[in-house]
């Protein structure tokens, strides 16, 4: 039987989740968006896509919540973007609200699902998608990590000029400026990235990932996409597919590198049930100390939202 995947919010990052887990061609996917005839209109573009690149046309837009009964995952992405001179964390109040809504709709509908949040400020969202679905901390789960080493590995790759296939990173803590390039644990064909940089290019490439975000919206006017949704896809993947990846997500810690009662960026296990362990990397202590600073960061935003 093939699996459900609803995509809210029919945006760019929607949307392109959306068609990259319909190229897998293993799940129907319904885009919701309140946008009237939007959603509609996008899932007829993506179907039709599906004659030339290979998928099945079995995408459906809607306006409301009844199609997507019985879910195996959704994909939160609604919400307000970023525009030049944001920070992630400007929008806390406006989609703390958003993400309330549409969670509260699309958990009422599937609450067997697991719940997959990329909205901004993501951290501090995937603890409003925990109080409003009343889900265990494993079925809600935040698109961060995946993306933050996308970036990451992607500098690595154009500064040595390598192939981005044979350099393995990971990015640690909060979804924002303060988020932990894990330079101890980065490679490259195997070889520990401090043999190939000094500590000075290493520094330039970790703070260019920072704030890699920002200059994506520094450039477009509004935030990037085709990575983030890319990244929701995979978590997707996992899921639906059982894969039991070991991915970094926003996982909720409880006494989990050192931190408790917050969602932070972690290398998980991600398999049918979302979050399955944890898994523990060894850290050096000035990463330890930057990853208790991103926690304290994350705690600020989390302190402003409502008590869902």
């Amino acid at each position: 039987m093939r699996k459900k995947v609803t995509v809210v919010g029919a945006g760019n990052v929607g949307a392109t989740c959306a068609q990259e887990v319909a190229r897998r061609d293993y799940a129907d996917v319904v885009l919701v968006d309140i946008i009237p005839n939007y959603p509609q209109g996008k899932a007829l573009d993506l179907n039709q896509a599906g004659s030339v690149l290979g998928y099945e046309p079995t995408i459906t837009g809607s306006n409301g919540y009844d199609e997507t009964e019985g879910s195996d995952v959704i994909v939160v992405t609604a919400g307000k973007p970023r525009s030049p001179g944001m920070s992630r964390d400007d929008l806390v109040t406006t989609n703390e609200a958003i993400v309330t809504a549409v969670t509260k709709e699309a958990a009422r509908r599937s609450p067997k699902a697991v719940l997959v949040v990329v909205s901004n400020p993501l951290d501090a969202m995937c603890h409003v998608a925990k109080a409003v679905s009343r889900f265990p901390k494993s079925r809600v789960v935040g698109m961060a990590g995946i993306l933050d080493t996308a970036r990451f590995s992607a500098f690595v790759s154009q500064e040595l000029d390598v192939s981005v296939k044979d350099v393995t990173a990971v990015v640690l803590g909060g979804h924002g400026d303060q988020m932990v390039p894990v330079v101890s644990a980065t490679t490259v064909g195997g070889v520990p990235l401090p043999e190939l940089l000094s500590k000075t290019r290493i520094r330039k490439l970790v703070d260019r990932t920072r704030f890699g975000g920002g200059e994506i919206v520094d450039l477009l006017g509004t935030s990037a996409w085709y990575a983030p949704g890319a990244a929701a896809a995979q978590m997707v993947d996992s899921i639906c597919l059982d894969e039991k990846r070991v991915l970094p997500c926003t996982a909720y810690l409880e006494g989990e590198y050192g931190i408790t009662g917050l969602y932070m960026g972690a290398p998980v296990k991600l398999g049918a049930g979302g979050v399955e362990e944890v898994v523990a990397l060894k850290l050096t202590a000035d990463e330890r100390k930057m990853l208790k600073g991103s926690a304290a960061a994350v705690r600020e935003v989390v302190a402003i939202l409502k008590k869902s």
